[in-house]
């Protein structure tokens, strides 16, 4: 929720380039959901997906 307000506070208060604004958002978001599967222990097992051979 803070991460929200953060983001929100950002985009509305700091000018600029509306690509440089997606960029971040997108950054900030997948941090978050990375941060999260961590918390609740699911990047242990999505560690031992291989992919390919």
């Amino acid at each position: 929720m803070v991460v929200g307000v953060l983001l929100w506070l950002v985009n509305n208060y700091i000018p600029m380039d509306h690509k440089i604004r997606m960029i971040l958002n997108v950054v900030v978001v997948v941090a978050v959901v990375v941060w999260l599967l961590n918390v609740f222990g699911l990047m242990d097992s999505i560690r031992g997906v291989r992919v390919g051979r």
